[in-house]
Protein backbone atom coordinates (compact mmCIF):
# COMPACT_ATOMS: atom_id res chain seq x y z
CA UNK A 1 0.00 0.00 0.00
CA UNK A 2 1.34 3.54 -0.88
CA UNK A 3 1.22 6.49 1.37
CA UNK A 4 0.32 9.90 0.16
CA UNK A 5 -2.01 8.54 -2.74
CA UNK A 6 -4.79 10.34 -4.30
CA UNK A 7 -6.65 7.75 -5.82
CA UNK A 8 -9.20 9.43 -7.43
CA UNK A 9 -6.52 12.10 -9.04
CA UNK A 10 -4.64 8.93 -10.40
CA UNK A 11 -7.95 7.38 -12.47
CA UNK A 12 -8.88 11.26 -13.24
CA UNK A 13 -12.50 10.78 -11.66
CA UNK A 14 -14.75 12.65 -9.16
CA UNK A 15 -15.04 11.19 -5.74
CA UNK A 16 -18.45 10.25 -6.06
CA UNK A 17 -17.72 8.60 -9.74
CA UNK A 18 -19.57 5.10 -10.49
CA UNK A 19 -18.38 1.78 -11.09
CA UNK A 20 -18.59 2.05 -14.54
CA UNK A 21 -16.57 5.33 -14.76
CA UNK A 22 -13.43 3.71 -12.41
CA UNK A 23 -13.36 0.81 -14.79
CA UNK A 24 -13.15 2.87 -17.74
CA UNK A 25 -10.65 5.70 -16.24
CA UNK A 26 -8.72 2.14 -15.51
CA UNK A 27 -9.24 0.70 -18.57
CA UNK A 28 -7.67 3.73 -20.76
CA UNK A 29 -4.78 4.71 -18.62
CA UNK A 30 -3.97 0.96 -17.95
CA UNK A 31 -3.52 0.79 -21.87
CA UNK A 32 -1.55 3.99 -22.13
CA UNK A 33 0.97 3.57 -19.20
CA UNK A 34 1.13 -0.19 -19.84
CA UNK A 35 4.86 -1.37 -19.27
CA UNK A 36 5.03 -3.32 -22.36
CA UNK A 37 3.50 -0.30 -24.15
CA UNK A 38 6.41 2.09 -22.99
CA UNK A 39 9.41 0.07 -23.19
CA UNK A 40 11.75 2.99 -23.03
CA UNK A 41 10.07 4.75 -20.06
CA UNK A 42 11.70 3.73 -16.74
CA UNK A 43 8.65 5.43 -14.93
CA UNK A 44 5.78 3.21 -16.50
CA UNK A 45 6.15 0.51 -14.27
CA UNK A 46 5.42 2.91 -11.58
CA UNK A 47 2.77 4.48 -13.02
CA UNK A 48 0.73 1.76 -13.86
CA UNK A 49 1.62 -0.21 -10.10
CA UNK A 50 -0.33 3.27 -8.72
CA UNK A 51 -3.04 2.93 -11.21
CA UNK A 52 -3.69 -0.62 -10.48
CA UNK A 53 -3.57 -0.24 -6.99
CA UNK A 54 -6.01 2.80 -7.14
CA UNK A 55 -8.67 0.43 -9.25
CA UNK A 56 -7.98 -2.06 -6.51
CA UNK A 57 -9.14 -0.02 -3.66
CA UNK A 58 -11.85 1.70 -5.52
CA UNK A 59 -13.30 -0.93 -7.40
CA UNK A 60 -13.96 -3.05 -3.72
CA UNK A 61 -16.44 -1.06 -1.91
CA UNK A 62 -14.88 -2.19 1.84
CA UNK A 63 -11.81 -0.95 0.62
CA UNK A 64 -13.09 2.73 -1.05
CA UNK A 65 -15.46 3.56 2.20
CA UNK A 66 -12.35 2.62 4.49
CA UNK A 67 -10.15 5.07 1.98
CA UNK A 68 -12.86 7.55 1.94
CA UNK A 69 -13.39 8.05 5.46
CA UNK A 70 -9.37 7.73 6.91
CA UNK A 71 -7.51 8.17 3.74
CA UNK A 72 -5.81 5.02 3.35
CA UNK A 73 -6.48 1.07 3.64
CA UNK A 74 -4.41 -0.03 6.39
CA UNK A 75 -3.39 -3.44 7.58
CA UNK A 76 -4.96 -5.40 4.53
CA UNK A 77 -3.52 -7.15 1.34
CA UNK A 78 -4.27 -5.52 -1.71
CA UNK A 79 -5.86 -8.06 -4.08
CA UNK A 80 -5.10 -7.29 -7.68
CA UNK A 81 -6.60 -10.67 -9.27
CA UNK A 82 -10.15 -8.56 -8.79
CA UNK A 83 -9.57 -6.39 -11.75
CA UNK A 84 -10.08 -9.06 -14.21
CA UNK A 85 -13.64 -8.17 -13.56
CA UNK A 86 -12.77 -4.46 -14.55
CA UNK A 87 -11.40 -5.42 -18.06
CA UNK A 88 -7.88 -6.48 -17.62
CA UNK A 89 -8.27 -9.92 -18.54
CA UNK A 90 -9.64 -8.05 -21.50
CA UNK A 91 -6.90 -5.78 -21.64
CA UNK A 92 -3.90 -7.88 -21.14
CA UNK A 93 -5.12 -10.14 -24.30
CA UNK A 94 -5.50 -7.40 -26.17
CA UNK A 95 -1.70 -6.49 -25.46
CA UNK A 96 -0.27 -9.64 -25.86
CA UNK A 97 -2.79 -12.37 -24.87
CA UNK A 98 -5.30 -14.85 -27.32
CA UNK A 99 -4.05 -15.94 -30.40
CA UNK A 100 -0.87 -14.30 -31.48
CA UNK A 101 -0.85 -13.16 -35.31
CA UNK A 102 2.13 -14.62 -37.13
CA UNK A 103 4.31 -11.24 -37.25
CA UNK A 104 7.88 -12.70 -38.99
CA UNK A 105 9.91 -10.12 -40.42
CA UNK A 106 9.56 -9.90 -44.23
CA UNK A 107 12.79 -8.15 -45.32
CA UNK A 108 12.97 -6.70 -48.93
CA UNK A 109 16.58 -5.97 -49.58
CA UNK A 110 17.67 -2.52 -48.78
CA UNK A 111 17.49 0.96 -50.91
CA UNK A 112 20.75 2.49 -52.60
CA UNK A 113 22.07 5.93 -53.60
CA UNK A 114 24.17 7.33 -56.07
CA UNK A 115 25.10 10.84 -56.56
CA UNK A 116 25.16 11.59 -60.48
CA UNK A 117 26.63 15.09 -61.52
CA UNK A 118 25.42 16.01 -64.94
CA UNK A 119 25.70 19.05 -67.02
CA UNK A 120 23.20 21.37 -67.62
CA UNK A 121 22.95 20.55 -71.72
CA UNK A 122 21.93 17.01 -70.19
CA UNK A 123 19.47 18.38 -67.99
CA UNK A 124 17.83 20.25 -71.03
CA UNK A 125 17.89 17.63 -73.54
CA UNK A 126 17.53 14.43 -71.61
CA UNK A 127 20.54 11.93 -71.34
CA UNK A 128 21.54 8.29 -70.91
CA UNK A 129 24.22 7.83 -68.50
CA UNK A 130 26.20 4.65 -67.28
CA UNK A 131 26.82 4.01 -63.56
CA UNK A 132 28.73 1.55 -61.80
CA UNK A 133 27.31 0.31 -58.46
CA UNK A 134 28.00 -2.18 -55.87
CA UNK A 135 25.14 -3.96 -54.30
CA UNK A 136 23.90 -7.48 -53.25
CA UNK A 137 22.64 -9.53 -55.88
CA UNK A 138 21.15 -13.56 -55.59
CA UNK A 139 24.01 -15.53 -54.61
CA UNK A 140 24.84 -17.68 -57.90
CA UNK A 141 25.45 -21.02 -56.09
CA UNK A 142 22.86 -21.37 -54.08
CA UNK A 143 20.07 -18.79 -56.71
CA UNK A 144 19.32 -16.94 -53.48
CA UNK A 145 17.82 -19.57 -51.57
CA UNK A 146 20.69 -19.38 -49.20
CA UNK A 147 20.65 -23.22 -48.47
CA UNK A 148 23.54 -25.40 -50.06
CA UNK A 149 20.66 -28.82 -50.68
CA UNK A 150 17.08 -28.89 -51.50
CA UNK A 151 16.16 -28.89 -47.76
CA UNK A 152 16.20 -25.37 -47.93
CA UNK A 153 14.33 -23.34 -44.78
CA UNK A 154 13.17 -25.11 -42.04
CA UNK A 155 10.71 -23.39 -39.79
CA UNK A 156 12.66 -21.90 -36.49
CA UNK A 157 13.03 -24.23 -33.48
CA UNK A 158 13.27 -21.38 -30.60
CA UNK A 159 10.14 -19.24 -32.08
CA UNK A 160 8.21 -22.12 -34.06
CA UNK A 161 8.09 -20.00 -36.89
CA UNK A 162 6.90 -16.93 -35.11
CA UNK A 163 9.96 -14.59 -35.27
CA UNK A 164 9.20 -13.57 -31.82
CA UNK A 165 9.72 -15.32 -28.42
CA UNK A 166 7.74 -14.30 -25.17
CA UNK A 167 8.55 -13.86 -21.78
CA UNK A 168 6.49 -14.03 -18.45
CA UNK A 169 7.47 -12.38 -15.43
CA UNK A 170 5.77 -11.34 -12.40
CA UNK A 171 5.22 -8.14 -10.80
CA UNK A 172 5.99 -7.02 -7.12
CA UNK A 173 2.31 -6.89 -6.63
CA UNK A 174 1.81 -11.09 -8.20
CA UNK A 175 0.50 -9.91 -11.88
CA UNK A 176 1.89 -11.24 -14.94
CA UNK A 177 3.49 -9.01 -17.85
CA UNK A 178 4.82 -10.67 -21.02
CA UNK A 179 7.68 -9.31 -22.91
CA UNK A 180 7.73 -10.00 -26.67
CA UNK A 181 11.23 -10.06 -28.67
CA UNK A 182 12.44 -10.91 -31.88
CA UNK A 183 13.99 -14.21 -32.16
CA UNK A 184 17.62 -14.29 -31.78
CA UNK A 185 17.86 -17.54 -33.82
CA UNK A 186 16.14 -16.71 -36.83
CA UNK A 187 16.32 -12.54 -36.56
CA UNK A 188 12.74 -12.53 -36.60
CA UNK A 189 12.33 -14.60 -40.14
CA UNK A 190 10.92 -17.63 -38.76
CA UNK A 191 12.73 -19.85 -40.36
CA UNK A 192 16.58 -20.93 -40.62
CA UNK A 193 18.86 -22.99 -42.82
CA UNK A 194 20.02 -26.57 -41.65
CA UNK A 195 22.76 -26.47 -44.37
CA UNK A 196 23.73 -23.24 -45.41
CA UNK A 197 25.25 -22.57 -48.69
CA UNK A 198 28.86 -22.18 -48.59
CA UNK A 199 29.48 -19.33 -51.08
CA UNK A 200 27.26 -17.37 -49.14
CA UNK A 201 27.11 -18.70 -46.06
CA UNK A 202 23.21 -18.84 -45.80
CA UNK A 203 22.80 -15.28 -46.73
CA UNK A 204 21.51 -16.03 -50.09
CA UNK A 205 23.12 -12.60 -51.52
CA UNK A 206 26.69 -11.57 -52.08
CA UNK A 207 28.02 -8.47 -53.28
CA UNK A 208 28.31 -7.73 -57.00
CA UNK A 209 29.70 -4.13 -58.96
CA UNK A 210 27.22 -3.56 -62.27
CA UNK A 211 26.99 -1.00 -64.51
CA UNK A 212 23.53 0.33 -64.68
CA UNK A 213 21.80 2.48 -67.31
CA UNK A 214 20.21 5.76 -66.06
CA UNK A 215 17.96 7.59 -68.46
CA UNK A 216 17.86 11.01 -66.93
CA UNK A 217 14.78 12.71 -68.51
CA UNK A 218 15.02 16.67 -69.91
CA UNK A 219 14.18 19.40 -67.15
CA UNK A 220 15.81 17.68 -64.14
CA UNK A 221 17.58 19.91 -61.98
CA UNK A 222 19.61 19.34 -58.56
CA UNK A 223 18.09 17.78 -55.71
CA UNK A 224 15.47 15.79 -58.09
CA UNK A 225 15.56 11.91 -57.50
CA UNK A 226 15.21 9.10 -60.02
CA UNK A 227 14.13 5.43 -58.57
CA UNK A 228 15.46 2.52 -60.35
CA UNK A 229 13.27 -0.15 -59.27
CA UNK A 230 14.65 -3.30 -58.17
CA UNK A 231 18.65 -1.96 -58.24
CA UNK A 232 19.24 -1.66 -54.86
CA UNK A 233 20.46 -4.67 -52.48
CA UNK A 234 18.57 -7.94 -53.16
CA UNK A 235 16.92 -9.58 -50.22
CA UNK A 236 14.23 -12.75 -49.72
CA UNK A 237 11.60 -10.92 -50.16
CA UNK A 238 12.34 -8.81 -52.94
CA UNK A 239 14.89 -6.27 -53.84
CA UNK A 240 15.25 -2.77 -52.82
CA UNK A 241 15.89 -0.16 -55.22
CA UNK A 242 18.28 2.29 -56.46
CA UNK A 243 17.67 6.15 -55.92
CA UNK A 244 19.75 8.39 -58.22
CA UNK A 245 20.46 11.93 -56.71
CA UNK A 246 20.59 14.23 -59.27
CA UNK A 247 23.89 17.17 -59.11
CA UNK A 248 23.28 19.68 -62.11
CA UNK A 249 26.93 21.36 -62.60
CA UNK A 250 26.87 24.45 -62.84
CA UNK A 251 27.77 26.34 -66.37
CA UNK A 252 30.39 28.46 -67.24
CA UNK A 253 27.52 30.62 -69.61
CA UNK A 254 24.14 30.19 -68.38
CA UNK A 255 22.57 30.34 -64.97
CA UNK A 256 19.53 28.92 -64.06
CA UNK A 257 16.14 29.49 -62.17
CA UNK A 258 13.88 27.12 -62.66
CA UNK A 259 12.83 26.58 -66.00
CA UNK A 260 14.36 30.31 -66.90
CA UNK A 261 17.96 31.01 -68.22
CA UNK A 262 20.07 34.09 -67.91
CA UNK A 263 22.79 34.71 -69.57
CA UNK A 264 25.19 37.78 -71.12
CA UNK A 265 26.02 38.47 -74.63
CA UNK A 266 28.24 40.75 -76.25
CA UNK A 267 26.94 43.42 -78.58
CA UNK A 268 29.11 45.63 -80.87
CA UNK A 269 29.13 49.54 -80.33
CA UNK A 270 27.70 50.42 -83.60
CA UNK A 271 24.83 47.76 -83.34
CA UNK A 272 24.09 49.31 -79.76
CA UNK A 273 23.33 52.85 -81.41
CA UNK A 274 22.10 51.48 -84.76
CA UNK A 275 19.76 48.77 -83.98
CA UNK A 276 20.36 45.67 -85.91
CA UNK A 277 20.66 41.80 -85.21
CA UNK A 278 22.97 39.30 -83.08
CA UNK A 279 23.38 35.72 -82.77
CA UNK A 280 23.29 34.53 -79.14
CA UNK A 281 24.32 31.16 -78.37
CA UNK A 282 21.91 28.80 -76.38
CA UNK A 283 21.53 25.20 -75.27
CA UNK A 284 19.58 24.23 -78.34
CA UNK A 285 22.02 26.32 -80.95
CA UNK A 286 22.18 29.73 -82.29
CA UNK A 287 19.05 32.02 -82.06
CA UNK A 288 18.54 35.55 -83.41
CA UNK A 289 18.34 38.58 -80.92
CA UNK A 290 16.95 41.82 -82.59
CA UNK A 291 18.38 44.75 -80.83
CA UNK A 292 16.71 48.04 -81.17
CA UNK A 293 18.23 51.58 -81.89
CA UNK A 294 19.91 53.09 -78.55
CA UNK A 295 19.94 50.04 -76.48
CA UNK A 296 22.09 50.97 -73.36
CA UNK A 297 24.48 48.78 -71.90
CA UNK A 298 22.79 46.14 -69.17
CA UNK A 299 19.42 45.73 -71.56
CA UNK A 300 17.54 42.88 -71.02
CA UNK A 301 15.88 40.95 -73.71
CA UNK A 302 13.80 37.80 -73.78
CA UNK A 303 14.08 34.54 -76.33
CA UNK A 304 10.90 32.51 -76.07
CA UNK A 305 11.16 28.92 -75.40
CA UNK A 306 15.05 29.00 -75.59
CA UNK A 307 15.12 28.22 -71.50
CA UNK A 308 14.93 24.72 -69.62
CA UNK A 309 11.83 22.39 -70.16
CA UNK A 310 8.89 23.40 -67.62
CA UNK A 311 8.69 19.84 -65.44
CA UNK A 312 7.69 17.29 -67.40
CA UNK A 313 5.89 19.15 -69.81
CA UNK A 314 6.90 19.81 -73.32
CA UNK A 315 7.26 22.97 -73.33
CA UNK A 316 10.52 25.09 -72.09
CA UNK A 317 11.30 28.29 -70.24
CA UNK A 318 12.29 31.80 -71.98
CA UNK A 319 16.18 32.73 -72.32
CA UNK A 320 16.96 36.02 -70.66
CA UNK A 321 19.75 37.76 -72.09
CA UNK A 322 21.73 40.51 -70.73
CA UNK A 323 23.82 42.84 -73.62
CA UNK A 324 27.32 44.06 -72.73
CA UNK A 325 28.10 47.12 -75.56
CA UNK A 326 31.50 46.35 -76.40
CA UNK A 327 33.33 49.84 -76.94
CA UNK A 328 36.20 49.62 -79.02
CA UNK A 329 40.12 50.36 -77.12
CA UNK A 330 41.91 51.15 -80.84
CA UNK A 331 40.31 52.82 -83.10
CA UNK A 332 41.68 53.79 -86.58
CA UNK A 333 42.21 57.45 -87.70
CA UNK A 334 39.43 56.96 -89.91
CA UNK A 335 37.24 55.85 -86.84
CA UNK A 336 38.59 58.91 -84.82
CA UNK A 337 37.58 61.46 -87.05
CA UNK A 338 34.24 59.67 -87.36
CA UNK A 339 33.74 59.46 -83.81
CA UNK A 340 34.85 63.20 -83.71
CA UNK A 341 32.30 64.53 -86.53
CA UNK A 342 29.47 62.40 -84.58
CA UNK A 343 30.32 63.97 -80.80
CA UNK A 344 30.48 67.54 -82.90
CA UNK A 345 27.19 66.69 -84.37
CA UNK A 346 25.91 65.63 -81.04
CA UNK A 347 26.78 69.01 -79.39
CA UNK A 348 25.16 71.10 -82.00
CA UNK A 349 21.98 68.88 -81.40
CA UNK A 350 22.25 69.43 -77.90
CA UNK A 351 23.27 73.16 -78.18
Amino acid sequence: MSDNLDYYDILGVDRSASQEEIRKAYRRLARQHHPDVNPGDPDAEERFKQISEACAVLSDAQKRAQYDRWGRVGGQELDFGGLADFGFGDLFESFFGGRRTRTVTERKGADLRYDLEITLEEAARGAQRQVRISHMRPCEACRGSGSRSKAGRTKCPVCHGEGQVGRISSSVFGMQFSTISTCTRCQGEGEVIADPCRQCTGRGTERKAEVVTVTVPPGVDTGDTLRLAGQGDFGRHGAGDLHVVIQVRPHDVFERRGSELLREAQIPFHVAGLGGEVEVGTLYGLARLHIPPGTQNGARFRIKGYGMPAGHAASRGDLHVVVRVIVPTKLTEKQKRLLQAFAAEEKETRD
